[in-house]
């Protein structure tokens, strides 16, 4: 029977191109997001394929619907073999304008509630002595970026958390890597860009070595071959698929 992959945030952006992925792959695939419209559309997309997949309501920073997701997850598709973390948000603020509240939730989403999605995980690939986890972080964390403090320590600590998840981990089977992205074509950049957060892919585009941005297709394809049986050697590792923008 196929594995179970799991993908976060999977209705949109990075996370459905990873779904996509998978289900070429030929996963059984869950989706779990916090947006109902896109999480039923991408779901009854994957299905038209013939694919075994299933859309899944979460909110990553509450870890009570973290569980009851994955214990849904096993009950309707079996134990969870693949989990890749695609699940955040993202802001922008000057250092003094990063309220409480403000910081709290960027690390309840992007970091805690990536360590709730694998500490959920976790125990079916322990039982099956095999697993693979990719989790997204984000470029910022490795090169600094203006007004997001609160983000990029979010993402650097899930660079930090994949490695000590890797060592921790790796006896029992069970690989983990993070993908930092720079800029990915999704409607969260294209949202960040009219509300002028972002300066505008086109504006980028320009500085990065080959010259074109990101597609979610591209982290896809790094997922696939992390989780799969040729990728079983690679773990702990940070994989900059970000077109020469940051070496």
């Amino acid at each position: 029977m196929s594995r179970v992959a799991v993908v976060t945030g999977g209705a949109s952006g990075i996370g459905l191109g990873v779904a996509r992925q998978f289900v070429a792959d030929g996963y059984r695939v869950a989706l779990l997001d916090n947006n109902p419209d896109t999480l039923e559309s991408a779901a009854s997309e994957l299905t038209a394929a013939a694919a075994t997949v299933i859309g899944v309501p979460v909110d990553v920073a509450d870890w009570d619907s973290v569980h009851a997701a994955f214990d849904r997850v096993r009950k309707e598709l079996g134990p969870v073999e693949i989990l890749v973390t695609s699940a955040g948000i993202e802001a922008f603020d000057a250092l003094p304008d990063v309220t409480r509240e403000k910081w709290d939730r960027i690390i309840a989403v992007n970091l805690t509630g990536t360590f709730s999605c694998v500490q959920a995980a976790v125990p079916d690939m322990q039982a099956a002595g095999w697993g693979r986890i990719v989790t997204i972080a984000s470029s910022s964390a490795q090169s600094g970026a203006p007004n997001m403090a609160h983000y990029v320590a979010s993402k650097g600590g899930v660079i930090g958390l994949t490695k000590a998840l890797a060592v921790e981990l790796a006896r029992q089977g069970i690989t983990a890597n993070t993908i930092p992205p720079t800029v990915v074509d999704t409607p969260m950049a294209r949202h960040a860009e009219t509300t002028g957060d972002f300066p505008g892919i086109d504006v980028i585009v320009p500085m990065i070595p080959l010259g074109r941005a990101g597609t979610p297709a591209d982290i896809a394809a790094a997922c696939s071959y992390l989780c799969s049986e040729a990728g079983g050697y690679v773990t702990g590792q940070v994989i900059g698929v970000n077109g020469g923008m940051y070496m």
